[in-house]
């Protein structure tokens, strides 16, 4: 079973926009990047990654980095690190867990920032309007 660690080394973040103005809507593009696949020993490999957080129009601007420690066994260690050579993408489970930590720092810094979070907003569709119907009981 393969164990991932996430550990973030270096945060970036600003905001452009005056705090004074109104946001106007904003596009929201994120980027993962893992850098590299490195062997450090047979038990251990280190993924170095980059995620960055871009507005449209220029709001803000985000940036973490960090790496992956994967733990596991031997075998699936070098299957991992093969088809990185290979130039295969990274296991999900490695992509996963580097996405939920970036994520919930990123969420804590756009609140800090008071700037839209980089994730989506669950949307509730408009419902049809009702007809306001008596109330079943009278005061």
């Amino acid at each position: 079973m393969v164990r991932v660690n996430v550990s973030i080394h270096n945060l970036s973040a600003e905001r452009f926009w005056d705090i004074e103005k109104p946001l106007p809507p904003v596009r929201i593009a994120t980027n993962l990047n893992v850098v590299g696949i490195n062997k450090k020993n047979e038990e251990l490999l280190e993924a170095p990654f980059v995620f960055t957080i871009n507005y449209q129009p220029a709001v803000a601007q985000i940036s973490i980095k960090g790496k992956a420690r994967v733990k596991g066994k031997k075998d699936e260690l070098e299957k991992i690190h093969n088809a990185y050579t290979k130039k295969q993408p990274p296991p999900a489970i490695i992509v996963q867990s580097i996405s939920n930590v970036v994520f919930l720092e990123s969420v804590i810094i756009s609140r800090t920032l008071n700037i839209p979070p980089p994730i989506p907003l669950p949307r509730i569709p408009p419902t049809k309007k009702e007809k306001l119907s008596e109330p079943d009981y009278r005061a």
